[in-house]
């Protein structure tokens, strides 16, 4: 029979006795024939009273209510762990939102990484972690995926060239350049996984009364920074005369003004005046001089679009976002396209159309002279990222045009994006 026997508990089957063991053990039996012992409960938490204050150091199989209605609350981890440790915090007021808990992992790992420090911020949100080993660290593993609480970063140096715009027609303005920002042989960033977009250069105009059309804006950011590289402005058209406004401005047509320009990014699309006996249109505006006012004929002056902006990012001087010519009807001249990829000016007599914006350099494209021509379109922008071999190494680049190591010998990765794409960390 079983039953406790005096100091001894008899265990039916087994034909062994056992010692009673200590409060909040449990009798583990290994199976006939083997003597059971008695054994510590494994696993379980032991809850603890609500933290109010503004720092804990927390213990491995415990579970904390964290009040954070006065005060942000940052929990320091064991500075040693083993496997299969758990720890597990609550947002007891629910005001995580209000005031964030910040773990310090202490010198170990966590979801992978030494840093930075995971802040939990969401309202009524619990955490549950568990040591997993070095390479990891702890985990959260609440049920659903586990937001990464410990996001990288890489520090960079950045070109940003937005699309150019179209050009205009009958006596169109030529498009403005793309804007154009960089940080390069300046300040350096940091940015976690950078989303890319490459903006496309705008259409020309097809009509009088339809401008060139804006140039597309180009960005990077990772949620939390961003940088945005406006379009270029559209050039005017005689029935639509003024230059749009965009990351250097549009140029305009018959006696109007040109686009403005968005500050830091370019300059202002040219101006057209009114001289007797002429027509006039201008130039757009390009990233390192504004836009030139256009004329007819022997007057000096011609529709030139603005010059570009040589940047030597890649290792070499480049000049990017110039703008597009005006259109001209002259027997003598050319309405040039901004040095940095901006397309000609058409002409009327002898009849030649206007030329698009260079793709890669974010140049305007030239205004059509001609009532029956369109305007040139846009070229597309570009971004380049710049940083350290290792880091573009660590990181994945999708849908790169060009990858450049160790640029000059300095030790630093070039990546050029022509369509959008993205770096991961």
């Amino acid at each position: 029979m079983s039953g406790i026997v005096g100091s001894k508990l008899n265990i039916r089957g087994s034909g062994r006795i056992a010692k009673l063991g200590t409060d909040g053990q449990v009798l583990t039996s290994a199976g006939a024939g083997v003597s059971a012992v008695y054994e510590d409960l494994a696993g379980g938490i032991s809850w603890q009273s609500v933290t109010t204050g503004s720092t804990l150091t927390a213990v491995a199989g415990n579970g904390y209510p964290i009040n954070t209605t006065s005060n942000a609350c940052t929990v320091t981890l064991p500075a040693s762990a083993s496997v299969g440790d758990e720890i597990i915090f609550t947002d007891y007021a629910r005001n995580f939102a209000t005031n964030a808990l910040t773990i310090n992992p202490n010198s170990l790992n966590y979801q992978g990484n030494s840093s930075p420090n995971p802040v939990y911020d969401t309202a009524g949100e619990s955490i549950h972690i568990v040591y997993q080993d070095t390479t990891k660290g702890w985990i959260p593993v609440n049920d659903g995926t586990a937001a990464l609480e410990t996001p990288q970063t890489v520090t960079i140096e950045y070109l940003v060239i937005a699309g150019g715009g179209g050009g205009g027609v009958a006596n169109g303005g030529g498009g403005g350049a793309g804007g154009m920002l960089s940080n390069y042989d300046g300040s350096t960033i940091d940015m976690g996984d950078i989303t890319i977009t490459v903006g496309t250069g705008g259409a020309g105009g097809t009509d009088t009364a339809t401008k060139g059309s804006n140039g597309i804006d180009s960005v990077i950011t990772d949620g939390v920074t961003t940088v945005t590289s406006d379009g270029g402005g559209g050039g005017g058209s005689s029935a639509s005369p003024a230059g749009a406004d965009g990351g250097s401005g549009g140029g305009a047509a018959n006696y109007a003004a040109g686009g403005s320009a968005t500050a830091g990014q370019g300059n202002d699309g040219g101006l057209c005046t009114a001289a007797p006996s002429a027509t006039y249109c201008a130039g757009g505006g390009g990233a390192g001089a504004a836009g030139e006012v256009g004329s007819r004929g022997a007057e000096p002056g011609n529709s030139d679009g603005g010059a570009g902006l040589a940047n030597s990012i890649t290792g070499s001087s480049v000049t990017y976002a110039g703008g597009g010519g005006g259109g001209y009807d002259d027997w003598t001249g050319e309405a040039l396209g901004g040095s940095g990829g901006g397309g000609a000016g058409g002409d009327r007599t002898p009849h030649t159309l206007p030329t698009d914006g260079t793709d890669g350099l974010g140049g305007g494209g030239g205004g059509a002279q001609a009532t029956d021509d369109d305007g040139a379109d846009g070229g597309n922008g570009r971004v380049i990222l710049r940083m350290s071999d290792a880091a573009a190494s660590a990181g994945t680049a999708t849908n790169a045009d060009s990858t450049a190591t160790d640029v000059g010998g300095s030790g630093e990765t070039v990546i050029t994006w022509l369509v959008s794409g993205s770096f991961v960390v």
